[in-house]
């Protein structure tokens, strides 16, 4: 064997070596979300490598409700969290310091996110906008949730007492979807897939998206004071990763008709949602809703929500309310 040769086989060893030695190095970091489709610009992050590119080893723990992601943060159990800002979360924040540092999905006019959808009887009685949801019952998860929210915010735009609406906490989302179906309420709420497949089965008739009369930052990237404290470096890798997760998400459903950018992402986010499913793209591509670009935060909307729930009384805290946004990871709206 030449000395070329060997020089050739050492420096490929040395590769094939620092390979391992650079993964070893990935900072851990734990995120917190939903097991659906709202976090979808996450899911392209990872299978593009935006995170390892980061040196960062992400690893998703998924939960089937928002409160548990929060107090799992809080906890120390996560680094990061992805969810809808709910009183609960609020809560958890004046009292344990947690920090929103970057926009989920937002709700703006003309996107199909969230749909109000009339039970087949009440939709025949007359219930076709939310202006006429008085004296209606409507399924929400629980008081205090985001559908509790967006209901009060309703309310207000349209001029009806919320005391009015019979409100039935029915815990998950597929009780709502089971009771509007069944006609045991009036009216739910449900993200575009599943409202649209509940119109098309005759289930439910939407009667509005929420995003064309209620501007909302519906979830949101959060995490604790001390993790920005100890670890900012490592948010803001992250977040660098985060961003580059949206703007792919927003080129490949919201920059034209699906194209080669959209089934470039479709086996990204398939892998974790709709697994397996010969339907999988159809319902992808029913159900993605907006993020801001660059996964900025509508910071103005979140101050409301904080507001709102305070005037409920569902969130007692006194701190500042600026003190529960920090806007240095992501930009701001």
């Amino acid at each position: 064997m030449t000395l070329d040769r060997r020089c050739f086989l050492t420096a490929l060893a040395a590769i094939g070596l620092a390979r391992p030695a650079c993964a070893a190095t990935a900072r851990k970091l734990m995120l917190g979300m939903l097991h659906t489709l709202s976090p979808a610009p996450i899911y392209i992050a990872q299978g593009r490598g935006y995170f390892a590119d980061q040196g960062l080893d992400v690893e998703f723990v998924f939960f089937d409700a928002a409160q548990p992601i929060a107090a799992a943060v809080v906890a120390g159990d996560l680094d990061v969290g992805i969810t809808a800002l709910t009183g609960g979360f609020f809560n958890l924040a004046e009292k344990a310091a947690l920090r929103v540092i970057g926009g989920g999905l937002h709700e703006e006019k003309g996107a199909q996110g969230i749909a109000l959808l009339a039970s087949p009887k009440a939709y025949a009685a007359g219930l076709t906008s939310p202006a006429k949801l008085a004296g209606h019952s409507v399924a929400i998860t629980q008081y205090g949730s985001s559908f509790h929210y967006i209901l009060g915010r309703l309310a207000q735009i349209d001029g009806f007492d919320l005391k009015s609406v019979d409100m039935r906490p029915v815990q998950s989302i597929q009780n709502m979807l089971a009771a509007v179906g069944t006609d045991q309420v009036d009216a739910t709420f449900a993200i575009a897939s599943q409202a649209k497949t509940a119109a098309a089965a005759g289930r439910a008739r939407i009667i509005a998206w929420i995003g064309d009369v209620l501007p909302y930052q519906l979830t949101a990237l959060f995490t604790t004071e001390r993790m920005i404290n100890s670890r900012p470096d490592d948010l803001h890798k992250f977040c660098n990763a985060y961003r580059h997760g949206v703007d792919d998400y927003r080129t490949a459903f919201f920059s034209g008709p699906p194209g080669p950018a959209t089934d470039a992402v479709i086996p990204l986010i398939e892998k974790y949602v709709y697994t397996g499913d010969p339907n999988a793209r159809a319902k992808i591509l029913a159900g993605v809703s907006t993020y801001s670009p660059g996964g900025a935060l509508d910071v103005k909307d979140v101050l409301a929500q904080l507001a709102w729930f305070h005037a409920q009384g569902l969130v007692k805290g006194d701190a500042d309310p600026k003190s529960l946004v920090d806007t240095s990871f992501l930009s701001a709206l």
